[in-house]
């Protein structure tokens, strides 16, 4: 069939690898000047196969009103006159219990583990690089209670066969020996050893020469003006492209919609409520000058939800939440947080030296990306997968194209749907 994929992110660009992969002809449509340059291009550059839970947990609007009053919060709310935000926070804080965090997570963790297994598999086959180390997340509690309450994600790792160790202080420092200069701030860790990491940006666009090569076409600097619909079957996209700035109309059988954040906005006229709402994200990339005082993989901080991060001879520090709708301005209050954290794990890098980023990540209210056909024929979504579009956009990719050439998934998908929110 002839697809046009919308979006030119990590899961715009590995939807379009696998359509591709599959024999049809694919158009991949962004209005940036080239792939990744948007949510993809400085992420916490985690592959969080067994790390990925949902933000709506137990115990997170207590932690929330806490996080509000702290200086350096993981958490930062800048409430507008905004329905959208209004709605999803109230969907999202209708999750926050025991028996949805765990349907929640179970989601996840099948559809990571996944994405395990398409990342392994695309890895032999293409022998893309970029700065990738297979050697675990460990999530580092700095108190008893922090690592008490790991028990509901250790459960869940449990029941869903993802390896995983508790460890005490020693453990850690075995692990990460940097950590032996602060072993004083950490009291232990729950390590996941499949994980990986890896740059997102140096992944996606390499991926992108692997899909061109295959005859996918990029139409990169287009704007995407609306869903071309008749008869209620889509007939492709109307874009904005040329000098003059006329309407082109771009015809396709299937759209796979793979905005992230943006999605919600190109569906609404057409009567699709998409919950996909941006939460701001922020990073540091930090030149290595002593690799002795730097971590081997990733070390995520639980005080502050702070993921610290080897990508070559550099380390990448993410993360945060910060809801203030479509704004992606640099608060640089946010990097005094990360700068914190950081040199408070790792200290001897030089953070006057660090290029500073923000993104807006797609969230969703119970966490789990939205994959799946629309009511709309031949219009398909890949998109919400919030913190987790690195980890999950392979096997992500592999879904979309098997419901776009009506195969039936490997796994199972249709909790992924958007009718899971009627």
């Amino acid at each position: 069939m002839k697809v046009i994929v919308l979006g030119a992110g990590i899961v715009g660009v590995t939807s379009a690898y696998q359509l591709a992969k599959s024999g049809h002809e694919v158009t991949v449509v962004d209005r940036q000047k080239g792939p990744a340059l948007e949510t993809s291009f400085a992420n916490a550059g985690e592959v969080s196969f067994g790390y990925c839970s949902p933000w709506a947990a137990p115990g997170i609007p207590g932690k929330a009103m806490k996080w509000l009053f702290m200086k350096h919060a993981p958490l930062i709310l800048r409430p507008k006159l905004d329905m959208a935000m209004l709605s999803w926070m109230t969907r999202m804080l209708s999750n926050c219990t025991s028996e949805r965090y765990a349907i929640n997570k179970s989601r996840m963790l099948r559809l990571a583990d996944y994405s395990r297994i398409a990342l392994a598999d695309l890895r032999a086959e293409t022998g893309i690089a970029y700065d990738e180390r297979m050697q675990g997340t460990l999530q580092l509690f700095r108190t008893q209670q922090q690592l008490e309450a790991s028990a509901k994600d250790v459960k869940a790792l449990a029941a869903d066969g993802i390896p995983y160790e508790v460890l005490d202080r020693d453990g850690c420092i075995r692990f990460e020996p940097a950590l032996k200069h602060v072993r004083d701030k950490i009291v232990g860790g729950l390590l996941t050893p499949k994980d990986e990491t890896g740059d997102c940006f140096k992944f996606t666009n390499a991926l992108a020469a692997k899909a061109e090569a295959l005859g996918v076409r990029f139409a990169y600097g287009t704007t995407i003006q609306a869903l071309d619909v008749e008869a209620g079957r889509v007939r492709g996209v109307i874009t904005d492209r040329d000098a003059d700035r006329e309407r082109e109309r771009m015809s396709a059988e299937a759209v796979v919609v793979a905005l992230g954040s943006y999605s919600p906005l190109l569906l609404r006229p057409f009567g699709i409520k998409l919950p996909v709402y941006p939460v701001k994200g922020y990073s540091l990339t930090i030149p290595i000058t002593d690799a002795s005082r730097a971590p081997e993989s990733t070390v995520m901080d639980e005080t502050y939800k702070i993921a610290i991060t080897r990508l070559g001879d550099r380390i990448r520090v993410g993360g945060m939440a910060e809801i203030s709708g479509y704004t992606n301005d640099l608060g640089f209050a946010r990097r005094s947080t990360l700068e914190h954290s950081v040199t408070d794990l790792f200290p001897g890098g030089d953070v006057s030296k660090a290029s500073f980023w923000s993104g807006l990540r797609p969230m969703t209210p119970d966490g789990t990306p939205v994959i799946g056909p629309t009511k709309i024929t031949g219009l398909f979504l890949n998109t919400g997968h919030g913190t987790l579009g690195w980890t999950m956009s392979t096997g992500s990719a592999r879904l979309i194209s098997d419901l776009v050439g009506g195969r039936t998934p490997e796994i199972d998908a249709r909790d992924l749907a958007i009718n899971r929110y009627r």
